[in-house]
Formats: C-alpha cells, sequence, structure tokens
C-alpha cells in the first residue's frame, strides 16, 4: 500500500512540474489539431462514438496520454503513427487547444440511469468496486493534479471500450500509468450490463469545475 502511495505522489508530482514548468500555446495547437479533426472533430467532439471527445479534457491529462501514445506505452493502432511525430511542445501546445474547447453535451439512456448511478455513486463494497465519484467527481469533472481525466458527456461507447480493455487486463500507460491499474483493478469486477449502465450514465453527467 505505501509502495502505491509514492507512485501516486510521485506522479501527482510530475503532472504539477509539467504544468509549473511547461506552457502550451493553444493557437499553435489549433493549427496542429487539423490532422487530428478526422477522428476527434475540428472542436475536440467526435462524430463517431468509439473515438474519444477531448474537448474541454484536462489539460494535465492530454500531456500525459499524448506521450504515452507518441513513447509507446500506451497502444492503439490509429493514435500510434498520429503521436510519432510530436515534439514535446507539439503536445503541449496541443493539450493546450484541446482543454479551451467544449464538450458537447449528451443524454443518458433513461432505462439505464439508476443502475449507473448507483455503481457511479455508490459503487459495490462487497464486490470491491469503489464509487466512481470518488475519484472522478459527483459531476465527472475529475482531478486534474492526480490525473484523474474529466468524464462527463463522454460518449458512452467509448467509456464502454476502455472499461472492457482495463476489465481485460489492457494497459493504457505501462509501469508509468498508476491511474491505470487502479482503473483495471475497479473494472474487473464490474459486469457487463453494470459497465454499459455507468458509461452511459457518465455520458449524461454534466461536469462543473
Amino acid at each position: 500500500m505505501l509502495h502505491i502511495t509514492k507512485k501516486l505522489l510521485f506522479s501527482a508530482l510530475i503532472l504539477i512540474s509539467a504544468n509549473v514548468f511547461a506552457a502550451g500555446d493553444a493557437e499553435k495547437g489549433q493549427s496542429l489539431s487539423v490532422t487530428c479533426a478526422a477522428c476527434h472533430g475540428t472542436d475536440g467532439n467526435s462524430v463517431n462514438p468509439v473515438w474519444p471527445s477531448i474537448a474541454g479534457q484536462h489539460e494535465s491529462y492530454l500531456v500525459r496520454h499524448l506521450t504515452f501514445f507518441r513513447d509507446g506505452l500506451r497502444e492503439n493502432a490509429m493514435m500510434a503513427p498520429m503521436a510519432a511525430g510530436l515534439s514535446d511542445q507539439d503536445i503541449l501546445d496541443l493539450s493546450a487547444y484541446y482543454s479551451e474547447q467544449k464538450m458537447t453535451l449528451k443524454a443518458a439512456n433513461p432505462e439505464l440511469v439508476e443502475l449507473g448511478r448507483k455503481i457511479y455513486q455508490g459503487g459495490d463494497k462487497e464486490r470491491n468496486i469503489p464509487a466512481c465519484m470518488s475519484c472522478h467527481g459527483p459531476t465527472g469533472h475529475g482531478i486534474p493534479l492526480t490525473g484523474y481525466p474529466s468524464l462527463a458527456n463522454q460518449h458512452a461507447a467509448y467509456t464502454a471500450l476502455q472499461l472492457r480493455a482495463y476489465k481485460a487486463g489492457q494497459e493504457m500507460g505501462g509501469a508509468d500509468d498508476v491511474n491505470g491499474k487502479v482503473m483495471a483493478g475497479v473494472a474487473r469486477y464490474m459486469t457487463e450490463d453494470e459497465i454499459d449502465a455507468v458509461s452511459s450514465y457518465i455520458q449524461g453527467l454534466k461536469a462543473s469545475e
């Protein structure tokens, strides 16, 4: 437990350091985003629900995961070649741009709200499933300094795909992604119905600062 706590603290310090010593240029990021638009939309709102909307995502999270993709720590056949040629400054600029965009509001499936809310707000203590909001907040805004991403209004299809990947043991950032290991431990106990329901519930959340 102490070992995990130290890793989390180290990760947080890295994120804080990145925010203090490096800054992205959103205007330059907008120019770079042209090649990203086909999948993520011109403003970070993707039209295909299996591709993530990244508008309004925390800048620190975007920097971290773009770096994972570029360095081969997070595997994705489509993202790997797109990120391969990015410099550190490119990543900072893109992250600054997308973090300033607004996520398109979406709605949850009314039939899945009850179960989705149960898991998101309360988890299931008997099966070692913590409440999602303990890390991502009651409105899905996340916690930037700890690397917990904003989830609100994310496509349900994409969230479900990620939860199933975690459930299958897929790592999102290798040994450097402590938060990913935490998520793998959470998702492994979730049923398929719970994954679908909580993903839909998240899609309907309205994040606030």
